[in-house]
């Protein structure tokens, strides 16, 4: 197979995940074989709602090197789910079907068959119940990885926070230097590795204008030294900088990733920015694996009006790579 194919698990069978599919499908001429593994009840339930026709070809995973996988056909490793009127709110009957969803691609990728991996949107707060802080978490340790970090990746910008999912009280106590040094390194190897750069990366404070009124100032004794280091390491890296000014478009310009102290630090403003054109990457895994960078949205679950951009730049970057 000259292209490697690309594993698209469904994950929240209550969500827009495949509404959106459904459009990136269309008009488009990917060179990658596309494996969805979903429920073939779930798929044609959605289909007829969405009036989507599409001819469907069921994959055994046991025996999948048998098959000529092309884009005449939904390639669909079949997943039973209980879930079938999907257009109700997110409940927990979808977990073991999300469970089950991830162990196949996680075999078909130890196998060798695969090294790229797509999920659809997953409701934390029910799949994970308080065990991971998120996607990103639980894949690692499927994998045993150490080291990850969450890209949210555009061509222009891309941002990256040093903790994840995390209350926003419990931020500043998991601001290490070890932490800031893991991200720089996986962000700066992989743009050398699929953009074929060395990156330009601002640093942010922690504290608003990288000051603080109490002795510990995180700005000074933690991120202000990671970045020295950083940089007589020879990373290109700069900082801190204050949060409220760095995405002016005069400073955003200046470099290629901005790494923030926390989720909402530097999701917000690229989200605000670029809206549905950026993804989310796992950096630190085995394998590539990508997320649209929007949730389940079960608010528009059948409305038939929801973006599939986020979902066409996953496919589309992996299939460039």
């Amino acid at each position: 197979m000259k292209n490697k194919p690309i594993i698209i698990v469904n994950g929240e069978p209550n969500s827009i995940f495949l509404e959106i599919f459904f459009k990136s499908l269309k008009n488009k001429n990917y060179k990658s074989p596309i494996i969805l593994i979903s429920s073939l009840e779930v798929l044609m339930f959605h289909m007829k709602k969405l009036n989507f026709k599409k001819k469907i070809k069921i994959i055994d995973y046991k025996n999948i090197n048998k098959y000529n996988l092309n884009h005449k056909y939904i390639n669909l490793i079949n997943i039973k789910s209980t879930v079938v009127n999907n257009f109700k709110k997110i409940n927990n009957n979808s977990n073991l079907f999300i469970e089950r969803s991830f162990n196949i691609a996680l075999k078909l990728i130890n196998l060798g068959f695969a090294k790229k991996m797509i999920n659809g949107p997953i409701s934390k707060k029910k799949f994970l119940n308080k065990k991971y802080l998120g996607i990103t978490e639980y894949l690692a340790k499927k994998s045993n990885s150490k080291k990850i970090a969450m890209l949210i990746y555009n061509k222009e910008l891309s941002v990256c926070p040093i903790t994840t999912h995390l209350p926003l009280k419990k931020v500043a106590k998991q601001i290490t230097k070890k932490e800031i040094y893991e991200k720089v390194d996986l962000i700066t190897n992989f743009y050398k590795s699929y953009r074929n750069m060395n990156p330009k990366i601002a640093i942010l404070g922690l504290n608003p204008h990288c000051e603080s009124i109490d002795k510990f100032n995180e700005d000074e004794k933690i991120i202000k030294p990671a970045v020295k280091y950083l940089d007589d390491k020879g990373y290109k890296v700069s900082g801190p900088f204050s949060a409220d000014t760095i995405f002016l478009k005069n400073n955003r310009k200046k470099f290629d990733v901005i790494i923030g102290m926390y989720h909402d630090q530097v999701l917000t403003p690229l989200k605000t920015l670029y809206e549905y054109d950026a993804i989310n990457i796992t950096l630190g895994l085995p394998y590539i694996r990508i997320s649209p960078d929007h949730g389940p949205n079960f608010q528009m679950i059948g409305k038939n009006t929801s973006n599939p951009k986020s979902l066409e730049s996953a496919i589309t970057f992996l299939d460039k790579n």
